[in-house]
């Protein structure tokens, strides 16, 4: 029976093995091994020792980090470990890309997370596509105020497309800014969670941040700006290549989207999935694709997207069978059909 050590302080270790050793269980069942505490040293045995010794070493690296042991955790780095070094998976704790007004580190959670930061830093425009929860929207908006902060642009614009903000925008109450906040709403709260109220406020007033929907990009030329188009997958197509066009020199573009909810009326082709066809090839231009893997809400919420994946998969299938049945010719006997 193969056995592995690994040293750890004891308040290290506890947050491991949580409450009432539950983690541990947990781990232990997922390898079939036994783990024991024997005075700051963590004894694994079993055929399967090896690998929950990697576990618990990337395990222990993020506790160290501040970061408190939870299955979902366990879980994710369990399946990561499958495909990936733990000297690769240690480095998405250390990568914070800012603190938030109250002082907390935004860092990536996952592999993902951690490709789509990296691949904001290296490309001029970058597309995230990905479920909800993955962080996309988030992460972009960190990254636009870091870039903000660090004066490596002028100012930052946030835009998403309002479904609705064509003739019915004009029935709502109040002024233009009264009228589109509802649809923009996400982006402001992560902004006031990020930078603070105060701080948004005056760069708003004097127009460093602007928060506006897409149809406003239109005739303009961006330059010296990170740019955030979120929710792209509602974008037509001419929308987003009206979009793509406006970038300027200095600028960096983040669009984000799920593809798995457009609201465009039956017919009408995503632009979000026709610019990733088309552009997919260009030097500069980043594509990453978020899964349910890296999603960091609610357990739960990973469950209901797994849940759904299977659902549209089965109407895929379902479909394919019926197009296929309809598509055959049918037998004709004499002048008669059958």
């Amino acid at each position: 029976m193969e056995t592995q050590k690994i040293e750890a302080e004891n308040r290290i270790i506890l947050n491991i093995f949580g409450s009432f050793d539950a983690n541990l269980k947990y781990i232990e069942k997922i390898y079939d091994v036994k783990i024991v505490n024997r005075d700051g040293e963590i004894v694994v045995s079993g055929e399967n020792s090896a690998m929950a010794e990697k576990l618990l070493e990337v395990l222990i690296h993020e506790a160290k980090k501040g970061a408190v042991v939870d299955k979902q955790m366990i879980n994710y780095f369990s399946e990561e470990l499958k495909e990936t070094e733990p000297e690769r998976i240690e480095k998405i704790s250390s990568d914070m890309v800012c603190m938030t007004v109250a002082g907390r580190a935004v860092r990536p959670k996952t592999m993902g997370q951690m490709n789509y930061v990296e691949s904001i830093r290296k490309n001029t425009v970058v597309f995230g596509i990905g479920p909800a929860g993955t962080g996309k929207t988030y992460l972009a908006m960190a990254m636009a105020i870091t870039a903000f902060k660090n004066h490596e642009v002028s100012r930052i614009i946030l835009t998403r497309p309002a479904i609705e903000a064509g003739e019915n925008l004009g029935f709502l109450p109040g002024d233009l800014q009264q009228k589109v906040d509802p649809y923009l709403r996400p982006l402001y709260d992560a902004l006031y969670e990020i930078m603070g109220a105060d701080a948004f406020n005056k760069n708003m007033e004097r127009g460093a941040i602007e928060v506006a929907p897409l149809a406003y990009m239109r005739g303009r030329t961006l330059d010296n700006s990170f740019i955030v188009l979120d929710e792209a997958q509602n974008t037509t197509p001419e929308q987003m290549k009206m979009f793509l066009t406006r970038i300027g020199f200095g600028s960096k573009a983040v669009i984000t989207g799920d593809t798995t909810q457009i609201d465009l009326p039956k017919g009408k082709r995503s632009g979000l999935l026709e610019a990733v066809s088309i552009l997919k090839d260009i030097e500069d231009i980043g594509i990453n694709t978020l899964t349910n893997r890296d999603v960091v809400r609610h357990p739960l919420v990973q469950k209901i997207i797994k849940a759904y994946e299977k659902y549209d998969e089965k109407k895929s299938r379902e479909e394919a069978v019926r197009q296929s049945g309809s598509d055959r010719p049918r037998r004709t006997v004499g002048r008669f059909r059958r």
